[in-house]
């Protein structure tokens, strides 16, 4: 089969390479999938850097999630040959094959395709422990997500339309507006740029915003600081623009908010009956119509540097999905 292969760590990608190699042998309470989607997430990016926070020895197949059609699972598994699903684990999604832990699998929402359904997972899985089960959220509040135009931001702002609450969505690049708006149909869509905490103040009429949802830390990070309300959550999910912030701990005392550090995946293994209850809640909105994904683009997986590239230059509003054995 063919698959993505990390051989060595780089910087440009140049350590990355697609090769023939065998099928994996499932173990008692693995699934054997073949996969049909696979989408990308920044994680993906950075492990071929060496530069995200897990680690795997090299070499490595890359990908974190995919959809496809079950090949082999134990008896008595609850999954059966010929069955659609979801899922993944940290790595080895960017195959024609893979072998998943039981536990690490769920139906395929109804009326998904097999590409909404790979790029559903870990970014809606994301938006939903933060906003939701940390968050609290609730109908008619203030959502600022930043990062709207990347997989886990437009999740965020689905999500939190799905909710009933109201959206800032805030991205770095201009251009990318009318394509967020499009998408999402958030209640308005900023520049995160320097002192937005005035645009914020003026459209929620000087009350701020209940949850920020923050995937880029840095400078962004440091102005949300601001544009937390009274009582409210700054949700700590990632660090997409390269530095991590800091934060004196008299500001959330004086203003009365909390930082919340947000590891969806870790927070469903060490909770896992909520991890379970967080993906069926998932399913059904999206099974109910009320969020879908947005993909950006489809690719074979022999198209695999176009997507990453991509990715890496910020051009894309919405996920990257491969199409193995394309």
């Amino acid at each position: 089969m063919q698959a993505l292969r990390v051989e060595e760590l780089s910087q440009d990608l140049s350590g990355v390479q697609l090769v023939d190699m065998p099928e994996p042998t499932r173990a008692p309470g693995e699934v054997l999938v073949r996969v049909m989607a696979a989408s990308l997430n920044f994680p993906d990016l950075l492990m071929t850097r060496g530069e995200y926070q897990f680690k795997p020895d090299v070499p490595f197949t890359s990908g974190l999630e995919m959809a496809g059609e079950v090949l082999e699972a134990d008896p008595g598994s609850g999954f059966t040959p010929g069955d659609t699903v979801i899922g993944g684990k940290k790595t080895d999604a960017f195959a024609e094959i893979i072998c998943v832990p039981e536990r690490s699998l769920s139906p395929l929402p109804a009326d998904l395709s097999f590409a909404q359904g790979a790029a559903m997972g870990a970014a809606y899985q994301t938006a939903y422990t933060g906003l939701v089960e940390l968050g609290g959220l609730k109908r008619d509040q203030w959502v600022l997500v930043h990062g709207a135009s990347g997989g886990v931001g437009l999740a965020a702002c689905d999500l939190a339309k799905a909710f009933g609450a109201r959206v800032i969505a805030a991205t770095g690049v201009d251009a990318k507006h009318g394509a967020i708006a499009a998408a999402v149909a958030p209640d308005a869509v900023i520049t995160a740029e320097g002192r937005f905490r005035e645009q914020v103040a003026e459209l929620t009429d000087g009350g701020l915003c209940d949850i920020v949802f923050d995937p880029v830390g840095g400078d962004v990070f440091d102005e949300s600081t601001r544009c937390v309300s009274f009582a409210g959550k700054l949700m700590v999910v990632g660090f997409t623009s390269g530095r991590i912030a800091e934060i004196a701990t008299n500001i959330p005392l004086i203003k009365g908010f909390s930082v919340v550090g947000l590891r969806a995946g870790e927070y469903a293994r060490r909770f896992p009956e909520r991890g379970k209850a967080i993906n069926e809640a998932i399913a059904k909105l999206a099974s109910d119509g009320k969020i879908t994904p947005t993909i950006d683009r489809t690719l074979p997986l022999s198209r695999w540097r176009e997507g990453f590239d991509a990715m890496a230059r910020r051009e894309l509003v919405g996920k990257v999905v491969f199409e193995p054995g394309k």
